[in-house]
């Protein structure tokens, strides 16, 4: 990647319907959740993190119907609860934003924004933010990116909330639905400045950049043969798909699936139908 203001993925974006029945979910699931937190009034949105290292996962939903959340609503109203948008980790939004404009694309923002965060100790703080998008029509397999300059890390990396029962540490791959794998995964590749590799199956893989996962494209049918035996209900016909965590023991994240995921040969996989839309695969590192 040749952008210098902007590293590999950040974090995956799940926006769900029911935030609370969300959170409810994966906490069954095995994953720690951060506290509830409340975006500005303009946002309109609520959230809550999943930690991980150096990456994470937010669970994001609609708290009231603001123009800044029109985008999401008609995510959910036309594709349902899943991945809507990617997070690159920002090193400085203000220069990204640039840096992408002079290549054509008109950055969104940077926008600064902060959400209230208990701290383990109960005292309160701020998570603070810079962000900046692509324009939302650049969108590769029906996936939005934006950037995310973290302000104050140590109101969101907090060691409290970053041991999970299921034993997930990192993410390894987002894997995204087309049916042309090849033309989107080279939409994404050009939006970043990066690069595309075959699979021996049909997908293609983006390299998000440093040592952050990837961004695998591929057909249903090439998804259906990475996870046989796994329902696929409630998976979209395009988009963001499947998020794969690198686990430090398959068999803790088993056991904290229980009855929702199950042992394969390629990990624990739990389906779309169990996870808002989103299939979630534990393997090894």
């Amino acid at each position: 990647m040749t952008l210098k203001n902007i590293i590999g993925i950040d974090h995956a974006v799940v926006s769900v319907k029911d935030l609370d029945g969300a959170a409810a979910i994966w906490t069954k699931l095995g994953f720690t959740l951060s506290p509830r937190g409340t975006h500005s009034a303009k946002m309109g949105s609520g959230n809550y993190t999943i930690m991980l290292d150096p990456d994470y996962v937010e669970l994001l939903g609609v708290i009231s119907e603001t123009e800044h959340n029109a985008p999401m609503r008609k995510f959910l109203a036309e594709r349902g609860e899943g991945i809507e948008r990617v997070a690159f980790t920002a090193v400085d939004s203000a220069a990204g934003a640039e840096e992408i404009t002079a290549r054509g694309y008109k950055a969104l923002g940077p926008t600064d924004f902060e959400r209230p965060v208990t701290l383990p100790d109960g005292n309160v703080s701020a998570a603070k933010f810079r962000v900046f998008h692509w324009p939302i029509e650049e969108a590769p397999g029906g996936l939005r990116i934006f950037a995310c300059q973290h302000k104050t890390r140590e109101t969101v990396w907090i060691p409290e909330l970053m041991t999970h029962a299921n034993s997930a540490r990192r993410l390894k791959q987002v894997m995204i639905v087309t049916t042309d794998p090849a033309k989107d995964a080279a939409h994404m590749a050009k939006l970043i400045d990066g690069t595309t590799r075959d699979e021996s199956d049909g997908a293609v893989t983006v390299p998000s950049g440093g040592d952050r996962a990837d961004f695998v494209f591929m057909t249903r049918d090439v998804l259906a043969k990475r996870f046989p035996g796994t329902a696929l209900d409630g998976a979209p016909e395009r988009g963001g798909v499947a998020l794969v965590f690198i686990a430090g023991d398959l068999a803790a994240a088993e056991k904290a699936v229980g009855s929702s995921g199950a042992k394969t040969d390629v990990g624990v996989v739990v389906p779309p139908a169990h996870a808002n839309g989103t299939l979630l695969a534990f393997v090894k590192g």
